[in-house]
């Protein structure tokens, strides 16, 4: 297998006040506003005919990634999920072209996998000495299995509240792990902070600009397996802002390259008990005239059972509105029961389970379809973020009791009619 990378980095800039910085930039924040920044790339320099490889893994677009040496990739085939058509649910909802992203189908179950497969290269390019993170639980759990993969030191730090099952994929990958007494946003910070002191690599997300190029190849795939097309609207559930603006930034990518001709509509879908990004959404008069300089995300406390987008302060939430301001998109909150009532929704009209920060997404498209917002012949994407096997609890709560019988044939019929 080609083990370099035909990559095409030519700086970086600042998602906040727009500095560049050459691509020899070593930094993770913007040196100016400490802001997060975006890769850029010299499109000029890319056939947009021939830039996919023939990996059969995210690393096929190593044309678009900020890697060199595809030989330090992750053992585990990280992306290429598949994008169902879900007929059956589109149909009982009037839609034509609804499909489901099912990233749980990664090798942790997460599509955070797509962030450290690729933090993780980097890491190992730069030479680092150890890797850190800071979790809900799934961006945990994705480094943790990763690095374990290539015998990678790694130090996870974890809110003591984090699921259970979380907790264990942290620990049975081998990953030395951390767990605070506080809330996610803690737990972030006191990783910021020994990341500092130790000279360690940070994957968090909302500091390391290359996360987002990770979860970006969600959208590469997406265009893919819709033969080349972007779909018309896209729904994603969101913490810290990071996924949504990833995809867009791989929509942005696409674009570029002349591959589409418009963005999708895109929508950061929030538990109401966690809804820091729609808060600031809300708030913005005209979404024509932002001064991103001065934007001020607010703080909330966050309560939502949805641990994986469970966030106080959203760490990436000023590209999170952009990419919606940008395309068209919203934010859109659903309460908890909807979110719980989703789960089993999901899982018995598409054949999908997921734990229930990735079911935010379908229960927003109901509220997007009350208002009226998409068209029945448009085509529509949910992201499902991750697997319902990571949250097993919220799912029983959403389901019966098995039928309990007598170990006959007679006493199942009996049971059943």
């Amino acid at each position: 297998m080609n083990t370099t990378s035909t990559s095409h980095v030519s700086g970086f800039r600042c998602l906040r006040c727009g500095a560049e910085q050459p691509k020899s930039f070593d930094g993770m924040l913007c040196p100016l506003c400490e802001y997060n920044l975006d890769v850029e790339y010299n499109y000029a320099a890319i056939d947009p005919h021939n830039w996919m490889n023939e990996r059969d893994d995210l690393f096929r677009y190593s044309a678009l990634l900020p890697v060199s040496n595809l030989g330090l990739t992750p053992v585990q085939r990280v992306g290429q999920t598949p994008l169902y058509h879900a007929a059956r649910a589109g149909k009982a909802r009037g839609l034509s072209q609804l499909y489901v992203k099912d990233d749980g189908m990664n090798p942790s179950a997460s599509f955070k996998d797509r962030a450290g497969a690729v933090a993780l290269v980097v890491a190992r390019e730069r030479n680092a000495s150890v890797i850190a993170a800071s979790t809900t639980g799934n961006a945990g759990s994705s480094m943790a299995a990763l690095t374990a993969g290539v015998g990678f030191p790694c130090v996870i730090f974890v809110p003591a509240t984090a699921p259970a099952a979380k907790i264990a994929q942290l620990l049975v990958f081998g990953a030395k792990v951390i767990a605070v007494q506080g809330t996610y946003d803690q737990a972030y910070d006191l990783c910021e902070t020994a990341c500092e002191e130790m000279g360690w690599f940070n994957r968090n997300t909302g500091f390391n600009p290359f996360t987002r190029e990770g979860k970006k190849t969600c959208s590469f795939e997406i265009w893919e397996q819709l033969g080349g097309q972007a779909p018309d609207h896209l729904l994603v559930g969101s913490g810290d802002g990071n996924i949504i603006s990833g995809i867009w930034k791989g929509f942005r990518d696409l674009l570029a390259l002349g591959l589409i001709k418009k963005m999708p509509a895109l929508y950061s879908c929030q538990s109401e008990k966690s809804a820091a990004i729609a808060t600031a959404v809300r708030a913005v008069q005209d979404r024509s005239a932002v001064d991103w300089k001065a934007l001020k995300l607010p703080t909330v406390k966050s309560e939502t059972l949805a641990d994986s987008i469970s966030v106080d302060y959203p760490s990436d939430g000023i590209a999170a509105m952009r990419a919606m301001f940008e395309t068209g998109g919203d934010a859109i909150t659903v309460s908890e029961d909807e979110i719980l009532r989703a789960i089993p929704d999901l899982a018995q009209s598409t054949g999908v389970f997921a734990e229930p920060a990735a079911t935010a997404c379908w229960a927003a498209l109901d509220k997007l379809l009350t208002m009226k917002t998409i068209a029945h012949d448009e085509k529509v994407v949910c992201v499902i973020t991750g697997n319902g096997l990571k949250d097993v609890a919220s799912a029983r709560k959403t389901v019966g009791q098995p039928i309990t019988v007598e170990p006959t044939i007679e006493a199942v019929m009996a049971a059943i009619t």
